[in-house]
């Protein structure tokens, strides 16, 4: 039997040829996409039929046709769907995404969705599960995510994520995604969305939220590893429902139950990032909350976010639940070069508790050319009432105060992207950080990252994203369980979606 560790290996090797081999095969679907002629003696064509959709066909056979689809050029005549907004500012792909960032929604509202893009849904057209879904306009797809990074540490690439176990080939993400997403172009009638998302990978150690599955995580400690719980776990990430009311203003969604939280640049899901690593900011900040919110468009520049939850990443059912408020406000300039997003991401008046901080937050997003941009995130966040992080603790270890009191944290990280052609783009981020007390990052020190990587786009359900990371810390060896004050990685990551 394939081992933990070469399975992943051998997922990661594959992908490439074999997503090369998708985008060479022109033969093998011109053989089976078009129809004989109805009438030989008239020469009349009949209507193409691709051979994703032939029936006559069985499941796999519809699967690989999907992809080898996919890898041929787009129709440069194809028309583009109806949109109730500005253009999009971005080229996706080799963005990761075509809008201004706009937590909490699919898309922004007004911006239209395709349905039943990739090879999963295509294969499943002929069945009858898959018919009712499409009638339903309810989706099915997702990804497998294996990554190989190289480090100077030995032990722990902390606080780098979600990579967080140096030198070695590592599962990060297999997610499903069964999904209906709300049509928001129309100004008609109420319509409705919901979204049920399961992630299985290493990565749920960072996106685990407590009380849902958390005990994989909180109730197994591990000796002699990067991080506590289980090596591998799964997380429902996502569960929630929205309802799209047209009505109100220029359209209102109301979300109810899971979600992500709302400003970060960067996001859980591995094909909504520029880059395979994630910035300190992003490592230590919240990542999902359960509750409702409402999203309402105002204009066409100007739209309001307001919301009520059970804290971050914390069930409502959950003995550390506090109910926390959050309110975001997103602008973008009448040229469509410029986006701003203030956001009080959580704010209550209680003592910490599991991850109970306070976040303010603001991310500025500015396009120099349609191939040229860059994102800002700036936040301060605090917790009340510490146990340990009062007066009177032992200089230099953390957490050692025999009284409670606040701590906080702050930074900003900029990326810089460029779009080299339609399948490639690159992209730059520099960051700094300053743990104050060390509560965030278990060191109390000042970090500075920095960090390029490509995005290569083989087919559109197959990208390979390489990268090279250097980091330091100032104050303390915050590196490798406190051997080094710096960290150097190399890692790739490869994105097959389904």
């Amino acid at each position: 039997m394939i081992s933990k560790k070469v399975l992943p290996f051998a997922l990661l090797l594959a992908f490439a040829p074999f997503g090369e081999t998708l985008a060479s095969t022109n033969d093998a679907v011109s053989t089976t996409d078009v129809a004989p002629a109805a009438d030989l003696g008239q020469g009349t064509p009949a209507t193409p039929v691709a051979a994703s959709s032939d029936c006559s066909h069985g499941f796999f056979s519809r699967l690989g046709a999907a992809y080898r689809e996919d890898a041929q050029p787009a129709d440069p005549n194809a028309q583009a769907p109806a949109r109730r907004g500005m253009d999009a500012p971005l080229d996706s792909p080799p963005f990761p995404s075509s809008e201004w960032q706009l937590g909490g929604v699919p898309a922004p509202i007004g911006v239209p969705n395709a349905y039943g893009q990739y090879p999963l849904q295509k294969a499943l057209s002929c069945t009858k599960v898959g018919k009712w879904m499409e009638r339903n306009k309810i989706e099915v797809n997702g990804w497998i995510n294996p990554s190989a990074n190289v480090s100077s540490s030995s032990f722990s690439n902390y606080p780098l994520s979600y990579a967080t176990r140096p030198n070695r080939v590592e599962f990060d993400q297999l997610v499903l995604n069964i999904t209906r997403v709300e049509d928001t172009v129309q100004t008609d009638h109420v319509d409705w969305g919901f979204n049920i998302s399961t992630l299985y990978g290493y990565d749920y150690h960072y996106t685990v939220s407590k009380g849902v599955f958390s005990n994989q995580l909180l109730n197994n400690p591990k000796a002699h590893s990067a991080l506590q719980g289980n090596i591998y776990g799964v997380d429902p990430m996502l569960f929630y429902y929205d309802l799209y009311i047209p009505s109100v203003a220029e359209g209102m969604i109301i979300r109810f139950g899971r979600y992500l939280s709302l400003p970060d640049i960067e996001a859980q899901f591995s094909p909504q990032n520029y880059l395979v690593t994630h910035s300190i900011l992003y490592t230590v900040d919240p990542y999902t909350q359960t509750g409702i919110m409402t999203t309402t468009k105002l204009s066409q520049q100007w739209t309001l976010q307001l919301g009520i939850n059970a804290s971050n990443d914390t069930a409502p059912w959950n003995h550390s639940a506090r109910p926390t408020l959050q309110g975001c406000v997103r602008w973008v300039s009448k040229d469509n070069n410029d986006m701003l997003y203030p956001c009080i991401n959580s704010w209550n008046t209680s003592d910490y508790n599991y991850n109970n901080v306070q976040m303010y937050v603001m991310t500025w997003g500015h396009r120099f050319s349609q191939k040229v941009h860059m994102q800002t995130e700036a936040y301060y966040m605090y917790g009340r009432n510490i146990p340990g992080f009062g007066s009177g603790g032992t200089p230099g270890v953390v957490g050692s105060s025999p009284y409670p009191g606040k701590a906080g944290a702050y930074g900003a990280v900029n990326y810089l992207n460029f779009e080299l052609n339609s399948n490639n783009m690159l992209s730059f981020r520099n960051e700094f950080y300053n743990d104050q007390k060390g509560q965030r990052t278990g060191n109390a020190t000042k970090y500075s990252s920095h960090t390029l990587g490509l995005t290569h786009w083989v087919s559109p359900d197959l990208e390979i994203r390489p990268e090279l990371r250097y980091e330091h810390s100032y104050d303390v060896k915050a590196y490798d369980e406190g051997k080094k004050n710096y960290q150097a990685v190399a890692i790739i990551d490869a994105i097959l979606h389904y």
